[in-house]
Parts: structure tokens; sequence; C-alpha cells
């Protein structure tokens, strides 16, 4: 207990102290455009929800049910649990993406030339805690990020006369920040076969974008810029289902449902112009509350079979209509919102999780390996077209300790975007670690 203790503590403090990202990436001006050209729309590029567990096998959850790991994409899932048991999930990311597309021409489509660049990030993913509140209850906290926001165009002034009147014109556009969502969520068990649950959700964070022009020769102001910055801070809720039925004396269906509600962010939005001369001037200013940002309703239905300890395979379905809400204008972007659907498959095997003999043979057969592939259409439309993505997952869980204690590590190889109706193509390499930990609680000690 002392060490889940420990951990945990730790990993808060990771949590809170190192938010932020790390990158390396070459000169290429395409390379500026940070973690995803994307993120310029909306507010921000949504992160995959789930955990590593959920990761590796597709990112489904909405149907399963595992006594091992802490589910959290069907606020039910949490009655899948051990009694008294006390659970620690927390997770890291690191990202590899190669762009090639023409980066200006997603601002401008009248510009030409395909360019090609590659990035690399870091980052804390999850934080989730899980514990008994009842026989036939459990409870459940955590943080994770919900959308992210880093971008950088660059372009420079071409005409001949605006160049010989003030000098070479550097023209910038840059994005930062996203939102995080912490959650808060309970479950209960009733009849054996049906639970129940719901998710109170807090999505917080602060997203700034800006445009600007540097003026190399100018007599008056040398640097304009102008943009806004949007302060989010609001709640929400999802609710679920899971329903199990037996098949064999193995071997176990069980169907879910989740229904995400809609969310209208608040907060605050402040426009702003800048310019500077001698000193930097504030040109404009003014605060407003935010409007018409908003977290559209999502649907979701999942199942899985599950054979005792050795097997499972699942399917998730989801989709939420963006078509109704309003980002506002992207000037010289064919931009649109639409509906987002994602299909996802997947699957675990574990050869003897009961096999206690020594040795590194039997030591893989007491692995679980996990995989399946997914394919999702984002609510971002360019030119008409939607944004799809598509990849395959692997990866295996450790057991290490005593207990379900675990570590798991996977992988998810993907292409998002394409060449075609002037979208930039990523291909990423996504590698995933999360530090699974479990412990018994109110056990009363049989000798002091």
């Amino acid at each position: 207990m002392k060490k889940i203790e420990s951990i945990l503590v730790v990993a808060a403090a990771l949590l809170m102290l190192f938010p932020a990202q790390l990158r390396a990436q070459d000169d290429n001006p395409l390379a500026g455009i940070g973690y995803s050209p994307y993120s310029l729309f909306g507010f921000g590029d949504l992160v995959r929800q789930g955990t590593t567990y959920n990761t590796m096998m597709g990112g489904i959850g909405i149907g399963d049910r595992n006594v091992r790991n802490i589910n959290i994409l069907n606020p039910a899932g949490i009655t899948a649990r051990e009694l008294k048991s006390f659970m620690v999930d927390f997770g890291l990311e690191n990202r590899n993406v190669i762009y090639e597309g023409n980066a200006a021409r997603s601002i401008s489509p009248t510009a030409s030339g395909v360019q090609r660049s590659a990035s690399n990030t870091f980052n804390m993913h999850n934080l989730v805690v899980s514990f008994p509140i009842a026989s036939q209850g459990a409870f459940k906290v955590g943080i994770m990020p919900y959308s992210s926001v880093n971008y950088d165009f660059e372009a420079h002034e071409t005409s001949d006369e605006l160049i010989a009147s003030v000098g070479d014109i550097t023209y910038t556009r840059t994005g930062r920040g996203g939102l995080y969502k912490a959650f808060l969520g309970a479950g209960v068990t009733l009849f054996d076969r049906l639970s129940l649950g719901i998710d109170a959700n807090y999505y917080f964070g602060r997203i700034v974008r800006s445009s600007s022009a540097t003026f190399e020769n100018a007599t008056s102001y040398r640097y304009l810029e102008t943009g806004w910055r949007d302060n989010v801070s609001c709640f929400g809720a999802k609710a679920g289902l899971q329903y199990s039925q037996p098949l064999t004396k193995a071997l176990v269906a069980t169907v879910g449902v989740t229904y995400d509600f809609n969310t209208k962010l608040r907060g605050s939005q402040t426009r702003f112009a800048y310019g500077e001369y001698s000193a930097t001037d504030t040109i404009y200013h003014k605060v407003s509350n935010l409007e018409n940002y908003a977290i559209p309703g999502e649907i979701g239905a999942g199942i899985t079979l599950r054979y005792s300890d050795q097997w499972m395979i699942g399917f998730d379905y989801t989709r939420q209509d963006w078509s109704k809400v309003d980002f506002g204008g992207y000037p010289g972007v064919d931009f649109s919102t639409g509906v987002a659907q994602n299909f996802r498959a997947g699957f675990e095997v574990t050869p003897n999780r009961y096999d206690v003999r020594s040795g590194f043979g039997h030591f893989l057969r007491r692995v679980t390996y996990r995989g399946g592939a997914y394919h999702e259409r984002s609510f971002m439309q360019l030119g008409g077209h939607p944004v799809a993505a598509t990849g395959i997952t692997l990866g295996f869980g450790l057991p290490v300790f005593r207990y379900y204690n675990s570590l798991n590590l996977g992988v998810d190889i993907g292409q998002r975007g394409t060449l075609k109706s002037n979208q930039i193509r990523e291909r990423y390499f996504l590698i995933t670690i999360s530090f699974n930990l479990h412990d018994i609680w109110f056990i009363k000690p049989l000798y002091n």
C-alpha cells in the first residue's frame, strides 16, 4: 500500500509540473507547424480518449469489462473489479510524425510546392485512480488532455512593390494551448449482469491564436500582431451502461452503450491587437464572454466476447455531429464541420496467466498480447472532404510485482489526411506506456 501511495504522489506531481511537450524537428518551414497543422481549427486537435490499455486494442472499451485494468471509455466499466481493490493508471505518450503536403496551401489555395518535415513529442497522457465504494459499486477520478493547439506558419512577402517600399515582410500565424479534462465518476452493478455509470467532466484550459507581420525597414510600426485568447472553464457529463450475458460457462458476451452529453464551453475571449514602433502599443483590447464553442453529444456502442482469462475480442462505434458547431471563419481556407465517426476493433490473448513456473518462456506465457485497428472520420472537413485517419495498434501487458500490477506498452501506426483535397498527410508512429498499479484495501491483518 505504501508503495502505491508513493508512486501516486510522484505521478500526480509529474502530471502537474510537466504538462509541456518536447519536440525535435528540422528547419523545414513545414516543421514550424508544430505537433499538428490540424490544430489550427476549432479548439484544436482532439486527443484520442482512453488509456494505454484501450489504445493497444484499437481504442475499444465501450463493451469491455476487465478486472485487471481501469477502463475509462464507459462509465459503467469501472464496476469490473475485484472486491476491495484499489487501482491506479499512469500513462505517457511519445508521438513521432512525418508531415507531407503544402502548408501554405492550407492557408491559401493559390500556393504551390510540397514540403516534408518530422516532429517528435512527449506527453504525460493520463492519471486515473479507482477504488470501491460498496460491494457492487466503484468510484474513479482522473485527468487527461482533451485537445491540443500547437502550430506555426511562416511566409515572406513576394511583391516587389511592397518590398521596395517597406523592405522584407515576414508573416506568421501561431497557436498555443489546449484543453484538459478532469473527471469524477461512479458506477454500480445491478442484478449481477447490468452495470450503470456516470461521469462528471470538467473542461479547462487556455488557447491563444495570433497572426503577425514584421516589417524590416518600416518608418512606422515595425511589428503588428492581432489575435485572440480563449479561457475555458465548464462542466459536462457522460453516462454509460453495460450488460453481460454468459453464453457458456467460460464465454461471456458484453454489450455497452455510452452517451456524452452536449457541452457548451463557458469562459472568456480576449481579442487584441498590438503594434511596435519604439515601444509596444496596444491598438485594440476587448474581453467578452466565450460564444459558439461547444462539444456536441456523442453516442457510442460496443460489444465484446471474453473467454475466461484467456482471450477477448471486441468492436466499438461512435458518432458525433459537429455540423452545427460554429468555429467562425478561416480566411482562405475551405473549412467546415461535419459528422465524426469512429470504427474500432481489438483483441487480447493471454496464453496462461497462471503459469507459475520460472524461466523466460513461462514468463512469456503470462504476458497479455493485444492488437487492433481503427478508422476515424474527423469533424474537420477541408474542401468538402473529411480528414480521416486509419491505423493499426499492437502491445502487451507485462505482469510485475503481485496482484494485477502490470506494465503496458503499445504502439500505434497510422496515417491521417491525404495529399489530395489540399490536405496535409501525417504518417505517425505512437509509443504509449502505462503503469497499472493494483492493491487490496481494508484487509484486517491476522497478526500484529
